[in-house]
């Protein structure tokens, strides 16, 4: 029997945040921590800005904010820093961040246990606007596979490791990558 709508949907944000995880648990504090754009992306960036994100699209849009808001981005640092959720301080750690996000997960699987698919809320940063959970679990996995498009990307150019969720799981394993760029850099050349 195929699984309900729910059921589906959590399973693939599930899949998409364990791994956002893998791209940056196993890697040193710095080269989580370093610029990789102009911008400043980084990999333990991604899921500071993704801990809050999560925390408000399945926390106080449905009146369950998350019981620890003094772990989260405030709206005054926001204020002096609108780009504080993009890194990780002095003082926290990849492994206090990855913490967070776990318990923000967990406490975001709790909304959608407790919640219909249809039940009502209201995004703060939206205006107040009326949402479903189905729309924001929606609207969450869109953003998380984004993410996790950066980070498969900021990932190889560490060190090349590739793959889905961990190095090599669904890429060719015994692959002639330089002749494959090559290739595509001969086709390029053309125009």
């Amino acid at each position: 029997m195929p699984a309900d709508p729910k059921s589906t949907l959590k399973s693939y944000l599930d899949a998409r945040r364990e791994a956002l995880i893998s791209k940056v648990e196993d890697l040193p504090e710095r080269e989580a921590r370093m610029p990789r754009t102009p911008t400043g992306t980084n990999l333990l960036g991604i899921i500071k800005h993704v801990i809050g994100v999560e925390a408000v699209y399945l926390g106080s849009t449905f009146g369950r904010p998350f019981p620890h808001p003094e772990e989260l981005v405030s709206d005054e640092v926001f204020e002096v820093d609108p780009q504080a959720d993009w890194y990780a301080t002095e003082d926290e750690t990849i492994a206090g961040i990855i913490d967070r996000y776990r318990r923000v997960i967990a406490h975001g699987n709790e909304t959608i246990d407790a919640l219909p698919i249809d039940a009502i809320g209201h995004v703060p940063h939206w205006g107040g606007e009326e949402v479903t959970l189905h729309q924001m679990m929606v609207h969450l996995f869109a953003d998380l596979a984004g993410h996790c498009g950066q980070a498969d990307i900021l990932r190889e150019e560490v060190d090349g490791a590739v793959g889905w969720r961990k190095p090599g799981d669904n890429i060719p394993s015994e692959y002639d990558w330089p002749g494959y760029v090559a290739k595509l850099t001969a086709i390029a050349e053309k125009f």
